[in-house]
């Protein structure tokens, strides 16, 4: 992509008067959207090409977008939010040939896919949870969906046994085997309803990769938030899951390395310190025990989304080869059984950081 092609996007805002004199170049490597670096005499800035296939709803991820900022959220962080900077129109969108294209402030600093220390870990916690504490005041139920049924256990559920009942054909021992384990997660389906149902909505982020911060250079601060696109109503438990599921694990969603994959427990720990530190007293007791079921639901959610791509012949998720859902679906089963066999070890590690948060 060139800035020819992209100069009929920057002209609709008024700091992209000299085009001439602007730099463009790719940023990042994400899977979702098209991201560009725009170096201009006003600044830099960021250039996002909306993938409209993943979030079929722009308009409402730009009214959530648009609640953080008339709500102030970002004024109650100790860390930036960059937000669409708003076009010509004062619009958060600007339009191209069908095509959605946004632009945010650039914020230096440094983006991680995996940790290297447990204080990463901790201060990542601390800023998801300090982004839901910053949205209390927000009525929260009037956020929209921005993908409906997004982290929905139960119906992931249901549409992974409506695929699995519906094969036509044979399955072999590896795949019978997976299948086996997702379908001996009944208890937890029933323990996901039971519990949420007792849970009010909060404002949460629902993707939260360490790879969704940005740092310091010196990575001993959390900078940023970004990635709001999945900012809608959510319980607690799936943020701070989904950390457990992609930072507390020894191995990545994609590894194949079956012996050294595990719960690091000690991570689990800094994650659940920071989580509880950043929350402060926003959640009470039932609210903050449902942490404890967040790593097993957002991971057998996952599960159950790539063994369903799997059967139904990747057809969602990017995949290297033929067999790479099964054996994402394969990683995240193992993660899980190690999670359910911990279950007094991490309620001990949470009563300690619950005291902990207390003092």
């Amino acid at each position: 992509m060139n800035l020819e092609k992209l100069s009929p996007v920057l002209r609709q805002y008024e700091f992209f008067e000299d085009l001439d004199a602007c730099q463009i170049m790719p940023l990042g490597a994400g899977l979702i959207h098209e991201t560009f670096l725009i170096e201009s005499p006003n600044g830099k800035y960021v250039l996002q090409g909306f993938n409209q296939e993943v979030f079929q709803y722009p308009d409402r991820i730009a009214f959530n977008l648009e609640q953080l900022y008339t709500n102030q959220i970002a004024d109650n962080l100790p860390f930036e939010l960059p937000l669409p900077l708003l076009n010509e129109n004062g619009k958060q969108l600007s339009t191209v040939d069908g095509k959605n294209w946004r632009v945010f402030p650039f914020v230096k600093g440094q983006t991680l896919e995996q940790i290297s220390s447990k204080n990463q870990a901790r201060n990542a916690a601390t800023a998801f949870a300090e982004f839901s504490k910053a949205g209390t005041e927000l009525k929260v139920d009037i956020l929209k969906e921005t993908i409906p049924d997004f982290h929905r256990l139960d119906l992931r559920f249901e549409r992974f046994c409506a695929v699995a009942s519906g094969m036509e054909r044979k399955l072999d021992s590896e795949e019978e085997s997976i299948l086996r384990f997702y379908l001996n997660q009944k208890p937890l389906i029933e323990n996901y309803k039971e519990t949420t149902q007792k849970l009010p909505l909060r404002l949460t982020h629902n993707d939260t990769k360490i790879n969704n911060l940005i740092f310091s250079e010196s990575l001993d601060r959390v900078k940023a938030l970004i990635d709001l696109d999945t900012v809608m109503p959510g319980y607690l438990l799936y943020d701070f899951g989904d950390l457990v599921r992609t930072v507390a694990c020894t191995r990545t969603e994609i590894s194949t390395d079956w012996e050294n994959l595990r719960l690091d427990e000690s991570v689990f720990e800094a994650l659940m310190e920071g989580y509880l530190s950043g929350l402060g007293n926003l959640a009470k007791k039932e609210e903050r025990e449902s942490l404890l079921l967040g790593g097993e639901v957002m991971t057998c959610m996952m599960g159950l989304r790539f063994f369903t791509d799997h059967l139904q012949g990747n057809i969602y998720y990017r995949v290297n080869y033929p067999e790479q859902n099964l054996h994402r679906a394969k990683n995240q089963s193992i993660l899980l059984r190690d999670l359910q066999s911990k279950r007094e070890l991490l309620r001990n590690l949470w009563i300690k950081a619950s005291n902990h948060s207390s003092l």
